[in-house]
């Protein structure tokens, strides 16, 4: 069930903004493996061109991802939605960490599913443009200016975590904040070599491990940037 959104008119959007090319990139999400109508059905409604500039609205519905500034990106639709599937897959999860709000998007796509979002940004800027979107929206997201290699200690555990930055290795901070029976899906990896990991831990703490493919994320990067 999706969340209901507080829509105006601009979030409905028309043209190359409107439901068609929104339902056209549905279809190609279905195409690429996505099956989890929850999911495909809180891409189609979150409005993802008010979540990049004005002067890439037009291209908000390509199945791409897009710059954000500060050298970061809105993730690839198909992305986000893989790795939404891969938290939801045995499961909704109640309290779901982010790790890298960017632009705010994937924050949206967990709260639209009724999830109750954590998400940790470094940079200041981006966190107070997505906190409005959230706002603009309707959306309950509780967010963090802080580096988010720490995580969020104070509201551990989680149910799930995802991470929307590749670190060279898991971050085992992450991982003690991940509840016994949760999942947390993380790239991981350099640059040209990263790799999407789901991980599962089970109720005696071990770690079991998932490959769901290669990936191309920026760098998971410390410390805070106003």
């Amino acid at each position: 069930m999706i969340a209901r959104l507080r829509l105006q008119p601009a979030d409905v959007g028309m043209g190359l903004t409107g439901q068609r090319v929104r339902d056209r990139l549905i279809e190609d999400l279905r195409g690429g493996g996505i099956a989890d109508e929850r999911v495909l059905n809180a891409i189609r409604t979150v409005p993802r061109h008010q979540f990049v500039d004005e002067a890439l609205a037009s291209r908000a519905y390509e199945n791409n991802a897009l710059p954000i500034g500060h050298g970061q990106t809105i993730s690839q639709p198909y992305v986000v939605a893989k790795m939404t599937e891969a938290l939801l897959r045995d499961g909704s999860p109640k309290r779901v960490l982010e790790v890298g709000t960017g632009s705010g998007y994937q924050a949206a796509v967990l709260a639209a599913l009724g999830l109750e979002v954590f998400t940790v940004e470094r940079i200041g800027d981006l966190l107070r443009t997505a906190r409005k979107r959230f706002r603009a929206l309707g959306l309950h997201v509780r967010s963090k200016h802080d580096d988010g290699r720490i995580g969020w200690p104070e509201q551990a555990p989680f149910d799930a975590i995802i991470v929307t930055a590749a670190g060279p290795a898991l971050v085992e901070a992450l991982l003690e904040q991940l509840a016994p029976g949760g999942v947390l899906v993380a790239p991981v990896g350099t640059a040209g070599a990263q790799t999407l990991l789901r991980l599962c831990k089970d109720a005696d703490g071990a770690i079991t491990q998932e490959d769901l493919g290669a990936v191309v994320f920026v760098p998971l990067l410390s410390g805070m940037i106003d």
